[in-house]
């Protein structure tokens, strides 16, 4: 026949056992958190590094959009006019309405003139009268349904690509390859009451080598943040079930 006092040894002894494995799979869980939480912040500060344009370039390109937009606000002529413009790599498109080919013309000169840092200048503004506000809040909403798919889809980064709308036809500018070229368009021209893409692309013969290398990594990264989840989830787990013996252990 079991002693009784041997038996409440042996509870003693498993509560124990039991304890001390609850308190080192909350020392484990707690050791995880940290590195998972750096893995994040690594993936984060990768999603702000992946333009294509050196940081040089693009506050060259933002100080020529603040310019361009200057431009046209401080000039009588010119500051009634629907004008937009986007800037990539120095290359500039405008778009918009002018009232007459004589001001369009001189729109296209005063820019020229004062911004004289542009390597290739895409004039499409239409002679026409300026669109409506309705019809430019249509287009930023298909813009903004176009950067929406870009993110849904794998074969090139968002930030690659560039996006403006005018009067439903969508304009495409950015450093890509030929592959990722025909993706982004293929994308744009599905969205909704979209009329028209053109595309306005620097190519590129293959993707560069750094980015590749960072995406390996990123991926490397993902894949050992999925793997410390598991981990963590498992362990959650384990203690959850070692809290229920305890629990069950001190309610005897």
């Amino acid at each position: 026949m079991e002693n009784p006092s041997d038996r409440t040894q042996g509870v003693i002894v498993k509560k124990v056992i039991l304890l001390c494995a609850f308190l080192v799979s909350s020392f484990i869980l707690s050791s995880c958190s940290p590195i998972i939480q750096g893995a994040a912040a690594v993936t984060t500060v990768a999603t702000m590094s992946n333009d294509r344009r050196t940081a040089g370039e693009i506050l060259d390109d933002r100080t020529v959009d603040l310019n361009l937009s200057r431009i046209v606000r401080k000039d009588s002529i010119l500051e009634d006019m629907h004008i937009n413009f986007m800037v990539y790599n120095k290359a500039v498109l405008m778009t918009g309405e002018a009232p007459s080919a004589e001001a369009k013309d001189y729109l296209e000169k005063q820019i020229k003139r004062q911004a004289p840092k542009i390597k290739q200048f895409i004039n499409e503004v239409a002679v026409m009268p300026n669109s409506s506000y309705l019809s430019r809040a249509k287009d930023g909403i298909i813009t903004v349904q176009i950067e929406a798919i870009f993110l849904d889809q794998e074969v090139f980064h968002p930030s690659h690509v560039r996006v403006m709308t005018e009067r439903r036809t969508v304009y495409l500018m950015g450093s890509v390859t030929k592959r990722e070229a025909e993706h982004a368009t293929n994308l744009a021209a599905k969205a909704k009451n979209v009329d028209k893409v053109v595309k306005l692309f620097n190519y590129l013969l293959v993707r560069p080598a750094e980015e590749i290398e960072r995406d390996n990594k990123r991926k490397a990264e993902a894949e050992r943040k999925a793997e410390l989840e598991a981990k963590k989830a498992e362990l959650e787990a384990k203690q959850t079930e070692l809290q229920q013996q305890i629990d069950e252990l001190n309610a005897n």
